[in-house]
This record gives C-alpha cells, sequence and structure tokens, in this order.
C-alpha cells in the first residue's frame, strides 16, 4: 500500500515542498531514500520508539520511504512525525478519516513519542497556504509562530498520539489563531531600553539622527568607557518602526537560523547582533555544511555593531564588501546556492590606540608613536 504525508524543507529563508511517500510490500526491511543526511536516516529509531510507546508495533513487513523531490537535500529530524504517520497508515495499523494530503506535518519525535520544536516554521507555513493545504501540524513549541499566516488552520501538538487521535476522529484538535494585524500594532514600539535615556552627548546624537534618517554606516571612536556599546545598542530605537512586511521578512530569518524563542510570534523590533571580534567569516555571512543565516542576515532590518572594529580579522571585514554594497549574499557550494537578504545597518566603533587614551584629556596614552599609526 502506498501513502503520502507532505512536509516541507527549508532553502535559504523560504521553504519547498516534500512529499513523504510510504511504501508497504511483502518482505522485512526498512529504505530510506531521498538525499536525506544522517539525522533523517537515523529516524528509523526514533520511529520504532515512538510508535511502541504509543501502543503500535514496527509492522513486519517491507518498508520504503522515499523523501521527493530527491534531488533536494533533506536535513534535520523534522521528517520523523511525517515518516510515522506514513508508516503506519500504509500498514494499516490506522484509519484516516481526515484526509492526509490536506494537511503538512511537521515534527521531530523524542523516544517516548513527544513531539520536539522544529526550526522554520514559519516560511513551512508560507509554503502551506500558497499551495492550499487546508491545515498544518506542528509541534505545540512553534505554533504561535506558525499561526502567524493567515487562512491557514495551524495545530500545535505534544505527542505523536495526540496527531492519530486527530486523524482517525478520536479526538479534535483546536487550531491556534493569531491576529497578526493586532499582534503587530500590539507589540510594535516596545523596547528593553531607549534612546532617550542617554544624557548629555550631544554631537553623538546628532550624528546618529542623521545616520539613522540617511540610513547610513557609522563608525564611533573614543576611549573606554564613553558610551560608544550604550548608545550603538539603543540606535535602534530611533529607526523607523518595522512594516509589517519587514516583520514577517525578519521573523522568517530567525525562523530558519533557530533563533526564535519558544512561544515567539511575530517580531516587532529591529534585530540588534553584537558578534564577537573573534567570529568566523561563515559565522558572519552565513553557510556551513547545514547552511544557516549568519550574523549579517540575523541583522537584516536592523543593526549590525561591531564594537572593537580592528580586532576583528581581515578577511572577515573583507567578506562584507559585497553584502554591504548589494543588500543580499549568495552561498554558493558545490550542491547548492542560496540567497540571504543582508540589509543592515552597520554600526562599528574602536578605540583612538591600542591601550584606548591617546589624546584623552586626563589619562594618558601608554602607546609608542608607532602603535597608534599602526593601530
Amino acid at each position: 500500500m502506498l501513502i503520502k504525508t507532505y512536509g516541507a524543507a527549508v532553502q535559504g529563508i523560504d521553504a519547498i515542498i516534500v512529499t513523504i511517500e510510504v511504501a508497504s510490500d511483502k518482505g522485512v526491511s526498512f529504505s530510506l531514500v531521498g538525499m536525506a543526511d544522517t539525522a533523517v536516516r537515523e529516524s528509523h529509531e526514533r520511529v520504532v520508539s515512538a510508535m511502541t510507546q504509543c501502543g503500535f508495533s514496527w509492522p513486519r513487513r517491507r518498508i520504503v520511504v522515499n523523501l521527493s523531490p530527491a534531488d533536494v537535500r533533506k536535513e534535520g529530524a523534522a521528517y520523523d512525525l511525517p515518516i510515522a504517520i506514513g508508516i503506519l497508515a500504509a500498514t494499516e495499523q490506522i484509519r484516516c478519516s481526515h484526509p492526509l494530503e490536506s494537511y503538512m506535518i511537521m515534527g521531530e519525535l523524542s523516544l517516548d513519542g513527544s513531539v520536539l520544536p522544529i526550526r522554520g516554521a514559519l516560511p513551512m507555513a508560507i509554503k502551506a497556504r500558497e499551495l492550499g493545504f487546508k491545515g498544518m501540524i506542528v509541534p505545540k513549541a512553534n505554533v504561535s509562530e506558525a499561526a502567524v499566516v493567515n487562512n491557514l488552520d495551524v495545530y500545535g501538538v505534544s505527542s505523536l498520539s495526540e496527531v492519530l487521535d486527530f486523524f482517525t476522529g478520536k479526538s479534535s484538535l483546536a487550531p491556534t489563531v493569531v491576529n497578526t494585524r493586532q499582534e503587530f500594532t500590539r507589540s510594535s514600539g516596545i523596547f528593553d531600553c531607549d534612546f532617550s535615556e542617554v544624557k548629555g552627548q550631544k554631537p553623538v546624537k546628532r550624528a546618529f539622527e542623521v545616520a539613522c534618517a540617511g540610513g547610513h554606516n557609522i563608525l564611533l571612536v573614543g576611549p573606554p568607557g564613553s558610551g560608544k556599546s550604550m548608545m550603538a545598542k539603543r540606535l535602534p530605537t530611533i529607526l523607523p518602526p518595522l512594516t509589517l512586511s519587514e516583520a514577517l521578512e525578519t521573523t522568517k530569518i530567525h525562523s530558519v537560523a533557530g533563533r526564535l524563542k519558544s512561544g515567539s510570534r511575530l517580531m516587532t523590533s529591529r534585530p540588534y547582533r553584537s558578534p564577537h571580534h573573534t567570529i568566523s567569516p561563515i559565522a558572519l555571512v552565513g553557510g556551513g555544511s547545514n547552511p544557516v543565516p549568519g550574523e549579517i542576515s540575523l541583522a537584516h532590518n536592523g543593526v549590525l555593531f561591531m564594537d572593537e572594529f580592528p580586532e576583528f580579522s581581515r578577511q572577515v571585514l573583507e567578506v562584507m564588501r559585497q553584502p554591504l554594497e548589494d543588500r543580499h549574499i549568495t552561498i554558493s557550494r558545490a550542491k547548492y546556492t542560496i540567497d540571504y537578504p543582508t540589509g543592515f545597518m552597520l554600526v562599528a566603533s574602536m578605540n583612538p590606540c591600542p591601550c584606548g587614551y591617546y589624546n584623552h584629556p586626563t589619562k594618558e596614552c601608554t602607546c609608542s608613536p608607532g602603535a597608534v599609526q599602526k593601530y
């Protein structure tokens, strides 16, 4: 018997549909195909344990699971839940009263059958609405994030048993409803700190206001303790408020990177990122074996603050040239090419010399003239 369930894979900050095809035939074996990484291939052990804890047995059948399209790499453990549902339906251990093809299902299974959080729930929900799915089933920790998408029934579940009871008609699930515009309006303009708290520093304030008005990058030079980091942290509070489309785009990036807190909905304030000067080029621009957005993409529509600017390696500073100009970056590897947006405002700070007190009115600089010039 052949059963199809549906999930999604994240590419860049968008999602593509993935069809999980489960075929059951005579024999005793298990095969998982479709360009799956190690985490996906290990789903067999998690699914077996979760099914056992829910009162089902692993079928003594030949099971073949295909993740289509087969030429797109599938990563992570979020396919555990649709694979488990597909296997139980294909081996006729459950009879579904709700059509599986009407729902997108994503979730990682624990050994006890509980459903764990996933990354990228928001872009997956957007894709599900685009393709006309009736609903989407996600872990309860991600339901508020995915429910931001209107005209889609989003159900949060905490265990495999809940999903099985829903599809077999033993119980019902209530969709989570989020009024996106009301949520955006309510949370907009709420900050932990504010630029109005800065006392004095009138020339710097004026420079910040001009930079924010024109979207310019800015460099702060001054001795330690003069307030560079403190003022930079408050800079997002005088930037123009996020629009709803910018808020959705920013939330998508942080969702894909797994940086949203459990229960988070829509990001309504501009992001502020402050990477340490020991950061690597890949961590800054994004990529890696499992590609994720870097700091310059996490700062999209917000501020990237680089403290101790001269301490960053030359390679890190060089890779920022193209993203600063083009407002996006293309990560090219042998098997994939991904675009990430990088529309951020760069704020950098530095000391005037290695010790930090060159031309200080009260403290003497201990650096040699050559060291100051080289710095």
